[in-house]
């Protein structure tokens, strides 16, 4: 296998349709291959499917350790491109005005492309601390696979000292982000003729009485909660997202069904805010919809938990960096929490803007590669 350099990398990732309903086991063979022809360890966890894999690979240092160090992390899979209008093919890069189009050239295959282009410079270089490479699987449907993969390697008593995670910040360093706690909510009454109302217990009404408050709770959060003005929105939100219910227009509906999601300010407790939205059913609204039906129930399903996010300050970033007046908060979610929470300091920074992902005609441009390159070269070197 020849030795390939970033664009090059990028154009075979591009190519691999990982989009996260589908296997990436083909893009993750293609960068086995190379680890192997680099004569990398590495090691996969499977999805319970066995049909996605994570990749850990390690670079030991000079005396021969893993133990510590640096993890260039991102995830494979990549957002649909159905119902978009694109004016090249999504999987096939197209290099045009100093830009790589493609689904994922910035969120976040551009990331992955300089890690591995830059393996056997850093393979060839002296190491004072191992370099580590964390490719993982749905990130975009809720952070699946990097739990698995952070597992596997603290039971191989590897506790990495720094993580980068590459999502696309134009190569801004990003120290924190909000977390996303997100729910489903079933409202059960008691189906009734429309003529006979009392008899019924209507789910639509008392599930509204919980998007209000639900609401409620969120106008509370902007006008007293905790602010961090370094976010573009400031405070910690609460949405409720998608409803359906009832099933004719003469019948008290006996279900209702809703999507409601919080993302916290990591100064906010999402234990806490689960809790007083659980208290107000438990107390409030089960007991007065019982009292019409003693079979209606209110049930809170937790669909998805992604933690938030607060660099450890252990790490003078800025001085690495140079970019000590250049940083950000952000309201989006990655795996960075789930890093910062097995205890490993870390920062979100890689090439490309995030305004960029999920869009049709998405693209990373060269000169964002190449500060990525600059960037994990001086990371490495420093670290």
């Amino acid at each position: 296998m020849n030795t390939m350099d970033k664009e090059a990398w990028l154009t075979q990732l591009i190519a691999f349709d990982t989009t996260s309903s589908n296997s990436n086991l083909p893009l993750i063979d293609c960068v086995g291959n190379w680890l192997d022809h680099l004569h990398i360890p590495f090691t996969l966890t499977y999805d319970p499917t066995n049909t996605k894999a994570n990749l850990f690979a390690s670079l030991p240092a000079s005396n021969g350790s893993t133990n510590g160090g640096l993890i260039l992390s991102g995830h494979t899979d990549v957002v649909p491109v159905s119902g978009q209008v694109w004016e090249s093919h999504p999987f096939c890069a197209i290099k045009k005005e100093n830009r790589i189009y493609g689904r994922g050239a910035c969120d976040m295959k551009g990331f992955l492309a300089v890690v591995l282009a830059l393996l056997p410079e850093f393979q060839a270089k002296p190491r004072k601390h191992p370099v580590h490479v964390a490719f993982s699987y749905d990130e975009e449907v809720g952070c699946l696979g990097v739990p698995l993969l952070i597992a596997d390697f603290q039971q191989k008593g590897i506790q990495p000292t720094t993580c980068i995670v590459g999502e696309p910040t134009e190569m801004v360093p990003v120290v924190a982000h909000k977390g996303i706690n997100s729910f489903r909510c079933c409202i059960n009454g008691h189906a009734a003729h429309s003529s006979l109302t009392p008899k019924g217990c209507n789910a639509i009404e008392h599930g509204a009485k919980l998007i209000c408050w639900l609401r409620g709770l969120a106008e509370q959060f902007k006008e007293k909660g905790f602010q961090d003005h370094l976010y573009d929105v400031p405070y910690t939100t609460l949405t409720s997202t998608m409803v359906s219910g009832g099933i004719a227009m003469n019948t008290i509906p006996a279900s209702l069904e809703f999507l409601f999601e919080f993302r916290n300010l990591p100064h906010d407790n999402p234990d806490q805010i689960s809790k007083a939205i659980k208290d107000y059913v438990n107390t409030y609204l089960i007991p007065e919809m019982q009292k019409e039906s003693v079979e209606a129930s209110i049930e809170i399903e937790p669909m998805n938990s992604i933690p938030a996010f607060q660099t450890s300050e252990e790490i003078e970033w800025g001085e690495i960096l140079g970019k000590e007046d250049k940083i950000k908060k952000v309201s989006y979610a990655t795996e960075a929490g789930f890093f910062q929470k097995a205890a490993i300091p870390t920062i979100v920074c890689g090439p490309g803007s995030i305004t960029e992902a999920h869009k049709a005609n998405e693209f990373v441009s060269l000169e964002q590669l190449d500060k990525c390159e600059t960037f994990l070269r001086t990371v490495v070197r420093t670290i």
